[in-house]
């Protein structure tokens, strides 16, 4: 099953995740099939928290992927932020 979920980078205390689309069996920074965006939990001033492409996370969903918990709840913050 196809899975999209957070894959973790960056420095040690530094955390930078992309968001991806993967096979659920696949380690958490292992192969993937698409990088569809990132998320930056310490973004400060004018730097982006979160971004990502709505379209290719509707065509993954489309397929029959399931979000993860955390990568749900950063979609509908970007929904709600995108509304206004």
């Amino acid at each position: 099953m196809v899975v999209i979920r957070l894959t973790r980078g960056g420095a040690k205390k530094r955390p930078f995740y992309h968001i991806i689309a993967t096979d659920k069996r696949n380690r958490r920074d292992g192969r993937y099939l698409e990088r569809i965006g990132f998320f930056n939990p310490i973004a400060q001033g004018k730097e982006l928290k979160v971004n990502m492409n709505r379209e290719r996370i509707g065509h993954w969903i489309s397929q029959g992927a399931k979000l993860s918990e955390r990568v749900a709840g950063l979609v509908q913050e970007w929904d709600k932020k995108t509304e206004k």
